[in-house]
């Protein structure tokens, strides 16, 4: 008897992916790369607000500088410093954030540096917010960058596990199953919350594995979105775990 299961089966993880369309669109007027490049820049423009508060820029400053950047990166879509082979979505928004703000330097008004021209529609306000609550660190704006990528990267899969979930008519059973995704991290043992939901204990573990199966399908697949090919998933997945861990 097959077990049910909570949300839909993976599609496959390596179908066509935001960056590389991008990459592979070679042409500034592609509709499809426009949406695919504006889809990534919504889900990681936060790290980039975060990290230009880090380098020292004050709130306003900071505030105009992450509008008028990805304005001009929408309008533009220039992608040739990209090496195709190895682009990472990641490293490729870093280095065109710093090309951008030493070329503002000079342009001491805000209008000049894209007030107004907001091609994104970016929450700034709640970023500030948000960037007060974060903890003192003293490691490097760059680190730091990575780090947020990363706590990003996992808030857009726990996301979409709620949504399947959701989708399923078991947002509950999701709640439940929450505090258990990372191996020893749940307050209750298994048999209390299993009590609590009757379910037996067996069905609780089971439903907590396939999640966390599917937790870990839906981690690949969106940094498979951030890489120009399925050959860096791998690699990238290394690297962020790292930075996730130190």
């Amino acid at each position: 008897m097959r077990e049910e299961q909570p949300y839909p089966q993976s599609h496959r993880v390596f179908a066509t992916t935001h960056w590389s369309v991008v990459l592979a669109a070679g042409e500034p007027n592609s509709t499809q790369a426009a949406q695919a490049l504006e889809k990534l820049c919504r889900t990681y423009w936060y790290p980039i607000y975060a990290y230009l508060r880090r380098r020292g820029w004050g709130e306003p400053d900071a505030q105009d500088l992450t509008q008028g950047f990805f304005a001009q990166l929408l309008e533009r879509r220039s992608i040739q410093a990209v090496e195709r082979e190895k682009g990472k979505f990641r490293s490729f928004l870093l280095a065109s954030l710093n090309y951008y703000v030493a070329d503002e330097r000079d342009r001491a008004n805000a209008q000049k540096r894209g007030g107004g021209r907001e091609a994104l529609s970016l929450d700034v306000q709640e970023a500030e917010q948000r960037y007060r609550l974060e903890p003192a660190d003293q490691r490097s704006p760059e680190k730091i960058f990575e780090l947020r990528w990363a706590m990003t990267l996992l808030d857009q899969v726990l996301a979409r596990l709620a949504a399947e979930f959701s989708a399923a008519g078991k947002p509950e059973l999701f709640n439940r199953l929450k505090p258990y995704l990372v191996e020893g991290s749940g307050e209750k043992t298994y048999a209390e919350t299993a009590r609590e939901g009757g379910m037996t204990e067996e069905a609780l573990k089971k439903a907590v594995q396939r999640m966390r199966r599917r937790y870990h399908q839906l981690f690949r697949e969106e940094i498979a979105q951030t890489v120009a090919s399925p050959a860096e998933v791998d690699e990238e997945l290394r690297h962020l775990c790292a930075v996730l861990g130190s």
